[in-house]
């Protein structure tokens, strides 16, 4: 049997820190009326609900059931999330749609604030 790969293990493990709603949370989000209304695209041409649906069907795998894509995902999202805390809005008005374009795709930023 041959040994984990120390790549994926570390993709594995930075995505799922900053992933850090459930599975049933991230889909309850998603199915939410305001999960589609107030948020905004996390990049130019990337539509959000597919991208958290995606990451929805990730968190739904085992580390030893992932592809390639499913790894290239990890990596994308991991980078989305954590480009987007460091651009955290100074004004109250922005906070809002910044903390849901985040819970589109899995992370919570207030989750550890509670």
């Amino acid at each position: 049997m041959a040994g984990a790969d120390p790549e994926r293990e570390r993709v594995w493990q930075e995505f799922h820190r900053a992933v850090n709603m459930t599975s049933p949370q991230l889909r309850d989000w998603l199915l939410a009326e305001t999960a589609l209304n107030d948020t905004y695209d996390p990049e130019p041409g990337m539509e959000i609900t597919v991208l958290g649906n995606r990451v929805l069907q990730v968190l739904g795998k085992r580390r030893v059931d992932l592809n390639d894509a499913d790894v290239t995902l990890m990596r994308e999202v991991t980078e989305l999330i954590n480009r987007r805390l460091s651009q955290r809005p100074v004004d109250d008005a922005d906070q809002e749609p910044w903390r849901h374009s985040l819970m589109a795709v899995g992370h919570d930023p207030w989750r550890d604030l509670a």
